[in-house]
């Protein structure tokens, strides 16, 4: 079967409405990734015992499992054995699973940001009056997100990719879309390739616009 150049196109429009729900998906998916992520990331850079050996277990489950097998355990498996989460959409899971997923890296990610400002800084804050939370949140943060910042815009664009497997469990997101359109024309290279082109796009405007953040902060660091 030849590549069908007009069919490739005229998927472009039929696709991209659904866009919008890869966009919601990965931009709640960053929200609680980065709230999770913060909480993690403190707590195991001042040792609090019983919780930070517990984060620990997570972030070496969720580093260690794909992120597809995480989603259907969430979505398939534990509604299975607990009633409650049978309500619990595909959207929903989807962003747990991604939240999950990323925030054992970003904690751990953030954790050495933190641990990269100096301890001086932080004896003088401690000397000013100020307590361990106010020293954290305006003085240590600040700078751990500086330092930190291409690997989170590097885990961002790895959520926005990790949005694509939302179509195993049922999203009508672009992937399933153009699932659906070429399986009714059997043009799957072209459906697949219009995808990845759309997530191309995406990924490098991302690129884009953190290699401008970055420059933008340097400027006053």
């Amino acid at each position: 079967m030849n590549f069908d150049f007009k069919w490739f196109i005229n998927l472009f429009p039929i696709v991209l409405p659904s866009l919008k729900l890869t966009i919601e998906m990965s931009l709640i998916s960053l929200l609680f990734t980065l709230m999770l992520s913060i909480i993690i990331s403190i707590i195991r850079y001042y040792k609090v015992w019983g919780l930070s050996q517990i984060f620990g277990i997570y972030i070496t489950f969720f580093r260690a499992t794909p992120l597809v097998a995480q989603l259907f355990i969430l979505y398939f498996g534990f509604p299975s054995i607990i009633p409650a989460l049978k309500s619990m959409t595909a959207f929903q899971a989807t962003v747990i699973a991604l939240t999950l997923n990323t925030a054992s890296f970003m904690a751990e990610t953030l954790r050495a940001a933190i641990e990269s400002v100096e301890k001086g800084q932080l004896e003088a804050c401690y000397s000013m009056g100020m307590t361990k939370y106010q020293t954290m949140i305006r003085v240590v943060l600040p700078q751990a997100f500086v330092v930190a910042l291409p690997s989170l815009g590097n885990q961002f664009i790895g959520i926005i990719k990790g949005t694509a497997l939302g179509f195993t469990v049922g999203l009508a997101d672009i992937m399933a879309k153009a699932k659906m359109e070429a399986a009714l024309s059997l043009r799957f290279f072209e459906a697949y390739l219009c995808v990845t082109l759309i997530y191309l796009v995406i990924v490098v405007f991302m690129e884009k616009l953190q290699g401008l953040l970055e420059r933008k902060i340097q400027k006053f660091c």
